[in-house]
């Protein structure tokens, strides 16, 4: 990861991702540069647009909260969860208890 890591860095600092540049990086993190992963990174982002991959990559979208929930019905979802929450843990310790006699 942290050859990708270094990758993103040079192309958001505007550097070439090239060998030189990647092993520089890698070796300033004090961690010995692998040649082999070095060139692999290298040869798997040729012709790659980097711009354009990260603008295309799945972000997580929060979802928007209702606001004009009843603080009653809350109170019930509260109680529901808490009573799921409670049925899944009883499954699963009868499912180690399985596992363990």
């Amino acid at each position: 990861m942290n050859y990708i890591y270094g990758a993103l860095l040079l192309h958001s600092a505007g550097k070439p991702v090239n060998e030189e540049n990647v092993k520089k990086l890698i070796t300033a993190t004090g961690e010995n540069a692998d040649e082999a992963k070095v060139k692999a990174l290298v040869a798997a982002l040729e012709g790659v647009n980097i711009e354009e991959v990260i603008s295309k990559a799945a972000m997580p979208v929060a979802a928007p909260i209702a606001a004009s929930a009843s603080p009653a019905s809350s109170e019930k979802k509260e109680e529901k969860n808490e009573e799921e929450q409670e049925k899944k843990a009883e499954s699963a310790a009868e499912g180690l208890s399985a596992l363990f006699g």
